[in-house]
């Protein structure tokens, strides 16, 4: 008989929100997680956004699930006390060329069943936000922000409340199927072995290298991840906007956008810097950049008001010349290992998209 039915490594969001899914499902789950503490990646170093699921192409996994996911969580957060405020965006045109950029992405978000999207002109926009600059906008009502820490105490705490158990300075380090059950073995200060017969790869940034010591899986079911460091710089003083304002977006992120948290307080970013290793420090001149970007939608940004705020790593499975891939979330039906699941790639949107994968993860072993 296994330890343990279901076993999540990793404990950010998306591990979090498969725990509790399969947890409430009625599965014995463990949770291993390396460092000391849930979230501390990917996962809390963020904007923060509750997105509507209008940047990808219709029928992806990143625009089904980011437009389930989406309201999913504030269902969610109703339901569970979580901190989130449906704030709104404005996607905004700084020329004519964006403009058109804008009604392309429209017609993507409506035809990813994006709720309440429409442009707006800019007479219009700056009845919205006086001290916006743009030749036209692209309004998203269901766009909103979220403590996203908040939201992963909830997560374990629905995990907890059915059963499941957190491991932390538990690191992964392998594992080999024997019979109809995973032999999984575990480090740190008490290493272990035990088996499951599930086991979802949720290691976010490291779930190549997790992959990678999962016996018997081919190789060329492990895409290599990638490092795009993005920073974000905080403004002082107030902002004199209500909305979440962000620029046409372009190949690898959304531009240099605004966003603000729960308690008012601006930041700005990220930026994409390519690479080699995880390591979270901000060069301050790195804000140079960021004041023409943002300049672009609101001019009256005052001299010397951005300050170093934070940086956060976004595991791509991708080079800085390719398109945006899609979510991997690959099953048995790809891989051909019973019981494993591996998610790669799962950047932005995963955190509004967090509730849809759980549950396609759970369609993915069959449950």
């Amino acid at each position: 008989m296994a330890d343990t039915q279901a076993l999540v490594v990793g404990a950010g969001v998306v591990g979090l929100a498969v725990a509790q899914e399969l947890a409430s499902r009625g599965l014995s789950t463990v949770i291993v997680e390396a460092a000391d503490a849930i979230g501390t990646g990917t996962s809390s170093r963020n904007s923060e956004v509750i997105h509507a699921g209008l940047y990808y192409p219709k029928d992806s996994l990143k625009a089904r699930l980011c437009v389930e996911g989406s309201r999913q969580l504030y269902a969610f957060c109703e339901s569970h006390g979580v901190a989130h405020k449906r704030c709104g965006k404005l996607i905004v045109a700084a020329d004519d060329d964006e403009v058109l950029a804008l009604e392309g992405l429209l017609a993507k978000g409506l035809a990813n069943g994006c709720d309440g999207l429409r442009m707006i002109s800019e007479t219009e926009a700056r009845a919205l936000e006086p001290a916006l600059a743009c030749k036209a906008a692209l309004h998203s009502p269901a766009t909103g922000i979220i403590d996203s820490h908040a939201l992963m105490l909830a997560l374990l705490g629905k995990a907890e409340d059915h059963g499941a158990a957190l491991a932390l300075n538990t690191p992964f380090k392998g594992a080999t199927r024997t019979g109809n059950e995973w032999q999984v073995r575990t480090g740190g200060a008490e290493p272990m072995t035990l088996t499951t017969h599930l086991l979802v790869n949720a290691a976010g940034l490291h779930a190549s290298k997790v992959a990678g010591t999962i016996a018997d899986l081919e190789p060329d079911f492990i895409p290599q991840t990638r490092y795009a460091r993005g920073h974000y710089f905080l403004l002082t003083g107030k902002a004199p906007f209500s909305r979440l304002i962000y620029p046409a977006p372009h190949t690898h992120g959304l531009g240099v956008h605004l966003t603000l948290d729960l308690g008012g307080q601006a930041r700005f970013g990220p930026d994409v810097e390519w690479v080699d290793e995880i390591a979270y420090g901000v060069d301050p001149r790195r804000g140079d950049g960021f004041h023409e970007a943002i300049r672009r939608y609101w001019p009256g940004l005052p001299e010397d008001a951005l300050r170093p705020g934070y940086s956060g790593i976004r595991p791509k499975i991708c080079g800085p010349d390719d398109p945006a891939p899609d979510f991997r979330i690959d099953g048995p039906s790809t891989h051909g290992q019973p019981g494993l699941v591996n998610l790669f790639g799962i950047e932005s949107p995963g955190l509004t998209a967090s509730l849809a994968i759980a549950q396609d993860v759970a369609a993915k072993l069959d449950l």
